[in-house]
């Protein structure tokens, strides 16, 4: 699941940064409207937080300018606007949700699935839920299922697993990987993908007769059921 945190403070912005991002979740991140505003229209958004404090404008100007675009994704508004009135008016404006600064992570986290799991519609289940042969995925309850088993995974390998099951069958390099699941534009020689994919393989493919995740040599991955 990917979000978009449209936040001007610097320190707020790399703490839901990291925190969200240990959450298992891809992050995009804007510290004001106009830059927000082009990262929504990009479409590939599956909620997203927004201060309403931002410097060139509004917040609910811009959930409204989102909204009439056909940006339907769920908002959850943070703001030290505190008031009832305030409140009321971020809901009726187009946000889903309403969660008041200072705040406490534990409540943002829940709050965020929350908002997802209600968008979770059945038009919208092939976008909630992946599958590749016997392997599934619910992205909502960040559940992952191969044949009867449970998989145990770590919110990196879920993040790179969901990767790999939405390019199933097209081979990715370790440098897409590392620019969507890690966010991270680096020497691609570098072994993190190698090592996470090491261990994603051994809970995925352990005890099963036809292995999903494959090897191509010298160019990167592929998950296929053959």
């Amino acid at each position: 699941m990917r979000l978009l945190v449209v936040e001007d403070d610097p320190g707020i912005q790399q703490f839901l940064k990291r925190a969200l991002f240990e959450a298992g979740y891809q992050v995009d991140v804007a510290s004001d409207a106009t830059t927000a505003e082009t990262l929504a229209l990009e479409g590939v958004h599956d909620a997203f937080i927004i201060d309403l404090g931002l410097p060139d404008m509004d917040g609910l100007d811009l959930i409204a300018r989102c909204r009439s675009q056909g940006i339907l994704a769920p908002v959850l508004i943070l703001s030290a606007r505190r008031s009832v009135d305030e409140r009321v008016r971020g809901l009726e404006q187009g946000g889903d949700d309403y969660l008041t600064k200072p705040f406490a992570l534990a409540e943002l986290l829940a709050r965020l699935r929350n908002l997802l799991r209600r968008a979770a519609t059945p038009q919208a289940d092939s976008a909630t839920k992946l599958s590749v042969g016997d392997l599934q995925l619910d992205l909502i309850r960040r559940d992952a299922r191969r044949g009867d088993r449970t998989l145990q995974l770590t919110p990196q390998e879920f993040s790179l697993l969901e990767y790999l099951c939405r390019n199933a069958g097209r081979v990715v390099t370790r440098t897409m990987i590392l620019d969507h699941v890690w966010r991270m534009r680096i020497d691609p020689q570098t072994n993190v993908v190698d090592v996470h994919i090491y261990r994603l393989r051994s809970k995925v493919d352990h005890e099963s007769a036809k292995p999903l995740i494959h090897t191509i040599r010298g160019v990167g991955y592929v998950l296929k059921d053959s």
